[in-house]
């Protein structure tokens, strides 16, 4: 009995299980967080932000009044009214900005890939839409405030980027293997 404990008194001093147990991961970001309802492989994630996006920048005309009058009704001191909407008008340049990267990293997975995803694409594109979708039961207030305070997803741009990125070098591989290769021609056979 007594070399049992001997054996569990030199494991216990042992610097194996003295060592701290391994730190739990970091919490996740809230970058990492998934907005609700959008896919998780990238190509439909793109094509869900693009879809979100669009649907964001089309409520412009039918939200401004609202905004308007929020806006005039809650006025920070020292900032004019034009001054907070220039912000709105800003967000519209930029948003059209993203849309058209979007657009270029969708086609650009398209032209890549093997099989035919547009399909696919466009039923995420309608889904990040509908996410704009109100019943009648929303007032155009509450449209207006949700309208305002909403943020593209920063996971949309990194992923579209990574998404370009990658489906350029694998465009670019597919079209190196279907090259037909000229024949080589003999220099000498061209002067005789």
């Amino acid at each position: 009995m007594t070399a049992l404990a001997l054996a569990l008194a030199l494991i216990a001093q042992s610097p194996e299980a003295a060592a701290p147990a391994p730190a739990a991961p970091p919490a996740a970001a809230s970058e990492e967080r998934w907005p609700t309802g959008a896919p998780r492989e990238d190509y439909p994630f793109v094509a869900w932000c693009y879809g979100a996006l669009r649907g964001y920048l089309d409520m412009h005309d039918e939200v401004m009044p609202e905004v308007r009058r929020i806006e005039g009704a809650f006025r920070p001191p020292g900032r004019s009214l034009a001054e907070d909407m220039k912000v709105y008008a800003d967000q519209q340049a930029y948003g059209r900005k993203k849309l058209v990267e979007f657009q270029a990293a969708l086609t650009a997975a398209e032209k890549a890939s093997l099989r035919p995803i547009n399909a696919q694409g466009a039923e995420a594109v309608r889904r990040g839409r509908q996410t704009w979708n109100a019943g009648p039961e929303v007032t155009p207030a509450t449209k207006a405030q949700m309208w305002m305070s909403w943020a593209l997803p920063a996971r949309c741009e990194t992923t579209a980027d990574a998404l370009k990125a990658r489906a350029t070098l694998m465009g670019s591989a597919f079209r190196v293997n279907s090259l037909d290769e000229a024949p080589a021609q003999n220099p000498s056979a061209q002067n005789p």
